[in-house]
């Protein structure tokens, strides 16, 4: 129902559950298709809005294509999958920058055994991380816990 949708003040574009009209507006040439695809990603199946997320992660607005993004996130978050396409795109942009947050949703998401294989390497060098990081900050409180005692000491 196409007279929900503002196109221009963006309202309502989250609640986006026809696909015909977000290529209506792609067509025209609107502005917040960005926004208007990740409510594709809420109320579409992954199917029909997993082509429109692709093409909105090309669109030339930078905060429409984070959007589009955030999009994919959701679609993982919503569906526990991607589509090839999908994967790939996220792939291709790398665990950095716009995509960082999506490619984190999707793992978090979507079953291992599900993933692609870059995104099961990404899931165990993030595990591997994790933990590394852990035991860093764990010495570094302990010499930090043995410096105060040290220091405690000296002063008495």
């Amino acid at each position: 129902m196409s007279s929900e949708w503002n196109w221009e003040s963006g309202d309502g574009l989250l609640g986006l559950d026809d696909p015909a009209d977000w290529d209506a507006a792609y067509e025209r040439g609107e502005q917040r298709l960005g926004t208007a695809v990740i409510g594709l990603a809420f109320n579409c199946s992954l199917e029909e809005a997993s082509p429109r997320i692709i093409k909105a992660m090309r669109l030339p607005d930078r905060g429409q294509r984070g959007f589009a993004y955030t999009a994919a996130g959701t679609a993982a978050r919503t569906n526990g999958a991607l589509t090839p396409e999908l994967y790939a795109a996220l792939r291709a942009e790398g665990h950095h920058g716009i995509a960082e947050n999506a490619i984190d949703d999707t793992l978090d998401h979507v079953p291992f055994r599900q993933l692609p294989p870059w995104f099961k390497w990404r899931k165990i060098a993030s595990k591997v991380w994790d933990k590394l990081d852990t035991w860093r900050l764990a010495v570094t409180y302990a010499a930090e816990d043995a410096w105060k005692f040290v220091r405690g000491h000296r002063e008495k």
